[in-house]
């Protein structure tokens, strides 16, 4: 299975059916997984339907399946094409041909109401549908991120001199990393503040907003939107209190803040190396 697209539960089930008749057994819900490359829910998915309609792998080809009972495949109803089809250019409605109705059926499988005359110019909006998959943003109007970067720019500017100044006032600064190996190796403490802060708020919030596909534990989908939205708060009070002090005259914070934001680096590896354990523990369950 190298496919992108997920496959579907009735097909999966089908392709089980074969392998344990070839195993001559029921396989493991991780042999499904680790065969089919897909999540646990699913296989398990497959294997009880498979179950559901009494199918025995141990019949060496001899299947047990009750016709009556297999559960019916997302099949859509088709309607009568002569209900449908109104005439078209004088042609009576019943000499419509189902080979002339299967394209649109095919081309709109959502069933969406198309409205009276809608075979009639059934061509162009193949064609139509042909450009919207070819240049999406055409046709569904599709909004441009570009702005994005303007904003993003502005707010790292505004955030990373508002963090900065904040760790100068508390007392970071330039310090040598590598005394007496490299002594002119300088680096001025206080960018910690907003790469390991603001860095973890925004991996905390992917982590949070990650699609279903994701796989993501409810434990850790908890944890990093409280994390997320605890760092994105601490962000802000920091940033008021930075504007404040330096509104004020201020050459150095009370103790409390100072005390405070030197304990943030301590807490931002804490909370990271958690939510990584966790996401790790999603994946491995899977």
């Amino acid at each position: 299975m190298t496919s992108a697209y997920p496959i579907p539960v009735d097909e999966l089930a089908d392709r089980v059916r074969e392998h344990a008749r070839t195993l001559g057994g029921w396989p493991s819900r991780n042999q499904v997984m680790k065969e089919f490359r897909v999540g646990g829910p699913k296989a398990a998915a497959a294997l009880d339907a498979l179950r559901a309609v009494g199918f025995d792998p141990t019949t060496s080809g001899q299947s047990t399946e009750r016709p009556a009972e297999r559960p019916a495949l997302p099949l859509r109803a088709v309607p009568d094409v002569a209900e449908q089809s109104p005439a078209v250019d004088g042609a009576d409605q019943g000499e419509v041909s189902a080979r002339e109705a299967v394209p649109d059926l095919l081309a709109d499988p959502d069933g969406l109401d198309r409205g009276a005359g809608a075979h009639a110019d059934h061509g162009e909006g193949r064609s139509a549908q042909v450009a919207t998959l070819a240049d999406p943003g055409t046709e569904t109007g599709r909004v441009s991120r570009w702005p994005l970067l303007l904003i993003a720019g502005a707010a790292f500017v505004a955030i990373w001199g508002g963090w900065v100044g904040l760790g100068e006032l508390t007392g970071f600064g330039p310090i040598r990393l590598l005394p007496g190996i490299w002594d002119e190796f300088v680096i001025n403490s206080a960018i910690t503040l907003p790469i390991g802060m603001e860095a973890y708020a925004a991996y905390a919030l992917r982590a949070w907003l990650a699609p279903p596909e994701a796989g993501l534990s409810r434990t850790a989908r908890r944890f990093a939107g409280v994390s997320a939205i605890g760092a994105l708060v601490l962000g802000g009070l920091a940033q008021v209190a930075y504007h404040l002090m330096v509104a004020a005259g201020m050459t150095h914070a009370p103790w409390q803040i100072t005390a405070a934001v030197s304990c943030l680096p301590v807490l931002v590896l804490a909370l990271a190396a958690a939510l990584t354990h966790l996401i790790h523990h999603s994946e491995v369950a899977r």
